[in-house]
């Protein structure tokens, strides 16, 4: 832990700081950053002289197994890397006036507390002027310029805003109004829990963190090589963008709309407040792991061997004739094969739903949500969970393998299903 000398803080005054930031708009409903910063500020004030490691955080905080490798898996880096950025936001604005700064210095997890320092500038006020002599008559002819102008304003004001009114009376009329929307079969009962009620789902897309620029060349973010460098957690891929445009046609056959926001923004109050659907693995879209996701069908890193380092999906409990583990074509040849996962959970608040649509690669991601917009393939899916019929559908998790071809899924295959 670092502190300036000439800082008269103490631990106390530190430990609220850190409750200030928790409570705050910009950390709000992101449980795991708010438990890493919980955690990184304990070890810091407690034991400043003691080393701490990725992986010491990694089975501490995120409860991760014994063989955590953080060669292999970056999500401590990663969380460090939001967990700076949200404090970046939250100094910028609910904390601009806190007398504490918190930073995590670029490779290094111990906390450090540094005194706010503000420059106050001497208000320079000027000198009154004499007021000039004005006439009766000139003041009143100006405020009856004036009056004339504000209700010229006022008139055209109303004019523009019954325009309004009307054409969104005349939107909301369309939309009310009996239209081709699809209200039977097996799309529209598969994605029952999320139009039946009134609230438009949330989808969530994926949006990793990058270093570098378009122009010159991105990459993942590694805090190793990286610790110096700009983050960037707004692009996403293409699988991910196409993904949502068919999920906007079908909503739109079912007469309804999808709101949409990257991962970086989810907090837990969508949760509570609204369905969700999650686009892109856990890998790219951190939000998953402030949530229950799956658990028959999960990603890993592979631990070892030739592969070592993709990302995989690993069946729990395979049954007969099935594989444990199950990964896309190798990053040096042609991509012409990935698994998805997609997954029905129940959310946390009673009668709310979320979807996982999620590949081991964007264009798995993209097969996946493609699988579950089309009627054949809706139908094949229904017909291996058990009771669901035309009214409900139970909560699922399945495995689809997707054949890719020149960057563009060109088939999808159901592999195994598993309800819960």
């Amino acid at each position: 832990m670092a502190v300036t000398r000439t800082f008269a803080a103490g631990p106390e005054e530190f430990f609220q700081q850190i409750d200030n930031i928790i409570k705050s708009h910009s950390l709000r409903g992101s449980e795991s950053l708010c438990k890493l910063l919980q955690y990184l500020a304990k070890q810091s004030l407690y034991h400043p002289d003691a080393p701490l490691k990725e992986y010491q955080i990694a089975t501490e905080v995120y409860g991760r197994p014994a063989d955590f490798d953080p060669q292999s898996d970056s999500t401590i880096r990663v969380q460090a890397g939001r967990l700076r950025l949200k404090l970046a936001e939250y100094y910028a604005g609910e904390g601009a006036a806190d007398p504490i700064l918190v930073k995590i210095p670029k490779g290094n997890y111990h906390l450090t507390f540094e005194p706010r320092v503000v420059n106050f500038q001497p208000q320079v006020v000027p000198p009154r002027e004499s007021p000039l002599p004005v006439t009766v008559e000139s003041v009143h002819l100006r405020w009856r310029v004036l009056l004339i102008l504000l209700a010229s304003a006022l008139v055209l004001s109303l004019v523009a805003l019954g325009t309004l009114l009307w054409k969104r009376k005349a939107s909301e009329s369309a939309l009310a109004a009996p239209s081709n929307a699809v209200q039977t079969g097996p799309l529209a009962s598969f994605w029952r829990p999320f139009t039946a009620g009134v609230e438009e789902p949330w989808v969530i897309f994926s949006n990793a963190a990058f270093v570098g620029r378009p122009e010159t060349g991105m990459r993942y973010y590694n805090s190793l090589q990286d610790s110096k460098s700009t983050v960037y957690d707004h692009y996403t891929g293409v699988g991910e963008v196409l993904a949502i445009h068919a999920l906007d046609d079908a909503f739109g056959a079912l007469g309804r709309r999808i709101l949409v926001k990257r991962g970086s923004l989810f907090t837990l109050d969508d949760v509570k407040d609204h369905n969700l659907i999650f686009v892109g693995s856990p890998s790219e879209n951190l939000s998953l792991l402030d949530i229950a996701g799956t658990r028959e069908f999960v990603f890993q890193r592979v631990a070892s061997g030739p592969r070592q380092g993709d990302l995989s999906i690993v069946s729990k409990h395979p049954k007969d004739g099935e594989a444990s583990t199950y990964l896309a074509s190798p990053s040096g040849a042609a991509l012409t094969e990935d698994y998805s996962v997609v997954g029905l959970v129940p959310g946390i608040e009673s009668g709310r739903y979320v979807m996982i649509l999620a590949g081991t690669t964007t264009f798995g991601t993209q097969g996946a949500v493609e699988f579950v917009c089309r009627q054949d393939s809706i139908e094949k899916l229904l017909r291996e969970i058990p009771d669901s019929g035309a009214g409900s559908i139970k909560p699922f998790e399945a495995l689809v393998r997707v054949k890719i071809a020149r960057g563009v899924p060109v088939d999808t295959e159901l592999v195994a299903v598993r309800t819960r």
